[in-house]
């Protein structure tokens, strides 16, 4: 019975054991074996990533081209497909030429690689300067100097459609920066109930709350998304003695109540949370944490500037209106916002500097 068991031991240790059958030979493409059609299949590559370049002018023309008239949907229409076909035939064709390219002309040959342990030695690092050598050599890429020139032109032109509908976004009649430093308050502009309309008296606003407001008006402007956008406020009230005003700064609340722009300084988020408990205005984003009793001074997150304060009193009928537009410019920081400060009206608050605005 013991030699029974043995045997089976031994047919079971058999049976898992198998030898490597190794890699099929490898059958060269008519590309290895001919060069006339190494050097066609080049020129085909070279073909599709001049397409490509060609479709990125050809979305960026028909931008130019067939402009958008307001209220004209076949316009639209045909804008949209110009530019869609345009946009298509740039990335498709990048990406035929490089299937092309890795199929007919780069090495097809299978490699077994045995997997070790990794470390940062110099025998590491000069193995990996062999392996980029070695693909730069079976991709041809330095070698092949007319696909790569091409497929750099495509590459430089892609991106073109994106940075024309980018640019086209801002009116064409004003500097992209003007849009931002400038909102529909103005003296006397009273707070109205987002998304009623309704004027808000000082003695609505109650202990606690927060107020989403717009300016008065606002849907009678030409883009009342657009203005809306740019002049979203918040308005809180909380006991005066909690307020830690600024000295030039000390005119621009109402009995406790102050108004903040609703666009997060980090990317724009609206800022909509409020902890009426810690006076905390909380951007749902990215976590951006505002003391409204300091100013809306930043204690937490990514932004790196408090949120502008929009000055506030009260008119002859109790109702809250501005007292001005914003003194700084709404939203995100950028590179030109420094250019777009008033420098007679703005004031910086404690704990900022021009240089985190």
């Amino acid at each position: 019975m013991a030699e029974v068991e043995v045997h089976r031991e031994a047919a079971l240790q058999r049976a898992d054991d198998f030898e490597n059958p190794g890699l099929p030979p490898h059958r060269k493409r008519q590309t290895d074996l001919h060069p006339e059609k190494e050097k066609r299949a080049e020129r085909v590559v070279f073909g599709w990533f001049l397409l490509s370049a060609l479709g990125s002018i050809i979305a960026v023309a028909a931008y130019v081209a067939v402009p958008i008239t307001p209220g004209d949907l076949t316009t639209t229409r045909f804008n949209n497909l110009f530019l869609g076909l345009g946009i298509a035939l740039a990335m498709l064709a990048i990406g035929i030429g490089a299937v092309h390219w890795s199929k007919q002309l780069m090495s097809d040959e299978e490699h077994v690689e045995l997997r070790h342990s990794t470390k940062g030695s110099e025998k590491t690092r000069a193995k990996a300067v062999e392996v980029f050598t070695l693909g730069d050599k079976e991709s041809g890429f330095t070698r092949r100097s007319l696909i790569r020139n091409s497929l750099i032109g495509a590459l430089a032109f892609a991106p073109l459609p994106a940075v024309v509908l980018f640019r086209d976004l801002a009116p064409a009649d004003q500097v992209p920066t003007d849009v931002f430093a400038h909102t529909m308050w103005e003296a006397g502009t009273r707070l109205c109930l987002d998304p009623t309309g309704t004027p808000i008296r000082a003695s609505d606003v109650s202990y606690g709350s927060a107020f989403h407001v717009m300016p008065e008006g606002i849907d009678e402007a030409e883009h009342p998304l657009d203005e809306k956008a740019l002049a979203a406020v918040l308005v809180m009230r909380l006991p005066a003695d909690q307020l830690n005003e600024a000295p030039d700064r000390a005119g621009w609340s109402y009995d406790g109540i102050v108004a903040y722009s609703k666009i997060c300084t980090h990317v724009g988020c609206p800022v909509a949370l409020y902890e009426q408990q810690t006076h905390h205005l909380l951007c749902p984003c990215h976590q951006s944490t505002f003391d409204v009793k300091n100013h809306c001074k930043v204690i937490f997150g990514p932004a790196n500037r408090p949120l502008p304060q929009l000055p506030i009193a009260v008119d002859s009928e109790g109702y809250l209106i501005a007292q001005r537009d914003f003194t700084e410019p709404i939203g995100p920081s950028y590179f030109e916002r420094l250019h777009d400060v008033d420098e007679d009206e703005h004031i910086l608050v404690a704990g900022t500097t021009e240089d985190r605005a």
